[in-house]
């Protein structure tokens, strides 16, 4: 049969194979180069981020060291201890506006021991520096200030204000003797100024903002636009993220900053448009490389076809001809090379295949015919098989038939006899009436009253069990039912062991052990041959008396529910060697006439096709069980061989 599919392009196939082993690893290559490239460029910058976050982190750390060495020096000073112990303003002003000149700080305040502002000197937005005092209302420290400035030296914290400032504050004790003669705040404020020269000096941008993830101060106006939520979940991940600023991709971190014993947190950010021009370059050369070795693929594939594949695509579309052919199909050989050896191969190769067909065909015309033979002798033989069975069957109903018909043919004289002496009764009674009494004496009419109904009801009784034969060897052939049915387990035992009770009547026991299993859907009359044959074989087992067992019960095989049907009998028993060959066509172990070996073959095939099993149990002296195990339905709706 000619090949209808074409195959494939072989130039096809070696262009896909060229660009596996080229073009497919290196953009496996590129792309996992990118890939490492760009985590490599990101941990560096995170890397960087975190350097300049500790540079930010040890500028304040110098803030908070610097205003401590200053407060120092200025607690020394007793011109400022006795000026705020003295609460005199006009003794602070010339001596803060000297310091201030000097001053990291843009605003040094002095307040008394009740906590009450003296004076204050600060710097304004433009540097300049400006005096406070208050006048109509004190201002105070807070309690919680005092409390703290109380039972420590000093006392430091943040403070951030919604006008984008973030005051970070020292308020230290001013006394001698270990006595309280008022405070000194230094203040540092952080402000955009701050943070600009900050974005100036190390090409970064910053944002600033509270533990909640509120800003408060920025270098770039967009961060005000997002909300506390944002900043405040990264604040919780603690690593670094990525951010498009106006189309500008940044890597930021965030990083706490300490001052005494409060914390804000710093944001930090780098763009990444250099390393995004860098991978955009990479990419370039990527698509070149590939173009160009596309290029060298696609012209080394028509270069090599006129050499290797034009041969090779004629030896395709030969070899799609041989199915077709009936003739041998060569090629012309075209030149020396390995091509050439290759094609003398294939017409050798076509030639061995015509032959081989020829002989093929010739062997398949033989194997039909004996194979026609021996399923012309299969059928002879389960023929065979079935008049056997059918003997057996029909010696064992007659001899059952027998007994009822002998009662009645025994019955039939004297039914015969009597109705004859009634008849001339009736017949004296109505010509002599005289002589009726006579007569009736002389054929003992008590006697015939007495015994005709005995008579009768003997001769009905044969004829009940007459047809009770009848009506269960119809039963068990159901020669009628050819489909798949609902089928009553214990009626084809019951009915089986009585079509055999001529066999077991005074000689076997029966005992039956009968389960709630419900009905099956079979085919009732194979069911029905596989329970004559074993019951058959267990009766002609028994040598002399015995006993048979039959037990039914439900039971679970392979997660289904199934009816197991066990079948035990007290005869000779089996040796190993035999067991294991009782399921094989044509074995018996009866004598020469007595059996055709196929009824446990038959058996088998029958429970095997409905989807059960067979089992058998044996020992010598002792008996043999026989276990069938049947599904709820059979497997299939084909007609089965019985």
């Amino acid at each position: 049969m000619p090949i209808k599919k074409a195959p494939r392009s072989l130039r096809t196939i070696l262009i896909v194979w060229f660009l596996l082993f080229s073009v497919v690893p290196l953009a496996f290559v590129t792309g996992y180069s990118v890939v490492k490239f760009e985590r490599a460029v990101d941990y560096e910058i995170s890397e960087r981020l975190i350097g300049n976050a500790d540079e930010v982190a040890m500028i304040i750390s110098d803030f908070l060291v610097n205003l401590r060495v200053r407060r120092d020096r200025y607690t020394r000073e007793a011109s400022l201890l006795s000026a705020a112990r003295d609460s005199s303003p006009s003794r602070l002003r010339p001596l803060l506006a000297t310091w201030m000149k000097s001053e990291i700080a843009t605003s040094l305040t002095v307040f008394n021991a009740g906590g009450r502002m003296v004076h204050s000197s600060f710097k304004d937005e433009k540097g300049e520096i400006r005096e406070f005092t208050p006048t109509s209302s004190a201002i105070t420290l807070s309690n919680e200030n005092l409390h703290q400035l109380k039972n420590n030296s000093e006392f430091s914290f943040v403070e951030q204000s919604a006008a984008g400032r973030v005051s970070l504050i020292l308020f230290s004790r001013l006394g001698s003797d270990g006595k309280v003669l008022g405070f000194i705040e230094q203040v540092i404020d952080i402000d955009k100024n701050f943070l600009d020269k900050l974005k100036s000096r190390m090409k970064l941008e910053f944002i600033v903002m509270n533990s909640k993830g509120v800003v408060t101060i920025a270098t770039h106006p967009d961060f005000s636009l997002y909300k506390p939520d944002f900043f405040s979940k990264i604040i919780s991940e603690d690593k670094p993220f990525d951010l498009q600023i106006r189309a500008v991709p940044y890597r930021f971190i965030v990083y706490p900053a300490k001052w005494g014993s409060s914390i804000f947190y710093l944001g930090l950010g780098v763009s990444k448009l250099e390393s995004k021009d860098i991978l955009r370059n990479i990419n370039y050369a990527f698509y070149m490389v590939v173009a160009v070795v596309l290029f060298l693929v696609v012209l080394t594939v028509f270069m090599a076809s006129a050499n290797i594949l034009k041969p090779l695509d004629d030896l395709v579309k030969a070899t799609q001809n041989i199915p077709g052919s009936e003739l041998a199909v060569e090629i012309p050989i075209k030149s020396d090379t390995e091509i050439g050896l290759l094609t003398a191969s294939f017409n050798e190769m076509s030639r061995s295949i015509i032959q081989a067909r020829q002989e093929l065909k010739k062997r398949i015309q033989d194997l039909e015919r004996a194979n026609q033979e021996i399923k012309d002798t299969q059928s002879r033989l389960v023929h065979s098989a079935k008049m056997v069975s059918l003997g057996q069957l029909v010696a064992g109903v007659a001899h059952e038939l027998n007994n009822p018909i002998g009662y009645i043919y025994s019955n039939m004289g004297h039914l015969r006899d009597y109705s004859e002496k009634l008849i001339q009764l009736a017949d004296i009674g109505e010509k002599d009436p005289s002589l009726l009494v006579k007569k009736m004496k002389e054929f003992d009419l008590d006697f015939i009253r007495k015994d005709l109904p005995n008579l009768i009801q003997s001769c009905e009784e044969g004829a009940k069990r007459t047809r009770d034969i009848v009506v269960g060897l119809r039963n068990f052939s159901r020669l009628e039912e050819a489909i798949l049915k609902e089928f009553d387990i214990h009626e084809s035992l019951n009915t089986t062991l009585q079509l055999l009770s001529g066999e077991l009547k005074n000689r076997v026991v029966v005992h039956k052990q009968y389960g709630d299993v419900p009905a099956i859907v079979c085919y009732a009359s194979q069911i029905n041959q596989v329970f004559m044959n074993i019951l058959s074989n267990a009766v002609q087992a028994i040598e002399d008396k015995g006993e048979i067992w039959i037990s039914t019960k439900m039971i679970q095989r392979d997660d289904q529910p199934r009816i197991s049907i066990a079948i035990q009998d007290s005869g000779k028993g089996m040796l190993p060697n035999v067991l294991e060959k009782i399921f094989d066509p044509f074995f018996s172990t009866k004598g020469i006439g007595q059996g055709t070996g196929l009824g446990l073959s038959i058996s088998y095939g029958i429970i095997e096709k409905h989807g059960g099993e067979i089992l058998v149990k044996s020992q010598a002296g002792v008996g043999t069980e026989f276990t069938v195990i049947l599904p709820l339905r059979a497997v299939g709706t084909e007609s089965f061989e019985s």
